[in-house]
């Protein structure tokens, strides 16, 4: 906002120099154009004595206008140069003001950059716990898993070898039935033989 100050001050200014600075100018335009037409009316009269004060009026209005114009363009430097000094503070104190608000903006994004760094680190202490909790706990779980398969693998194999034994005891069964058969055939064979030898 201080920039939009000297703007508008300098634009107040600005009409009074321009006022000032034309009324100045148009005087030496005059004095040169009076001294231009005094010349010509003298050199047309063709008298040398008038011609001669033609001569010395046409060089005290040049030498004003020369002056005037000089004197209108040193106030034009001074006023520049003053311009140009109040800028300089202006735009001085405005810096000095931004360095300021740049300092407390670096201080406070420090302090929230440290803050976030903490946050992150807690963050990053409790997810190690988390992660070495979580590892554990599959840990236990893989080994419960493997004993409950072992156990299953167990249960299967009991359950494998008791269809085995019932199968074994099947046949078994059937051998004794076939032997029993024939231990039958063979006692009948032998009441027959020793009736026969009777």
């Amino acid at each position: 906002m201080p920039s939009q100050q000297p703007q508008q001050s300098q634009a107040s200014r600005t009409p009074a120099r321009r006022r000032q600075r034309s009324t100045r100018l148009v005087v030496a335009v005059a004095l040169l154009a009076a001294a231009a037409a005094v010349v010509i009316g003298a050199l047309a009269s063709s008298s040398a004595a008038l011609t001669a004060v033609a001569a010395v009026v046409a060089v005290l209005a040049g030498a004003a206008a020369t002056r005037i114009t000089h004197s209108e363009l040193m106030q034009a430097r001074r006023e520049a140069a003053e311009d140009r000094a109040r800028q300089a503070q202006e735009y001085r104190a405005l810096t000095e003001r931004r360095t300021a608000e740049a300092a407390v903006f670096a201080a406070d994004m420090r302090r929230k950059i440290e803050e976030r760094e903490h946050a992150i680190d807690v963050l990053e202490r409790a997810l190690s716990t988390a992660q070495k909790s979580a590892a554990e706990q599959t840990l236990k779980r893989g080994q419960e898993a493997r004993r409950a398969d072992a156990a299953e693998r167990g249960r299967d194999d009991a359950e494998g070898r008791a269809a085995e034994a019932i199968v074994q005891v099947a046949e078994l069964e059937a051998e004794i039935d076939v032997l029993r058969a024939e231990l039958d055939s063979l006692r009948v064979a032998a009441a027959r033989q020793a009736h026969k030898s009777a």
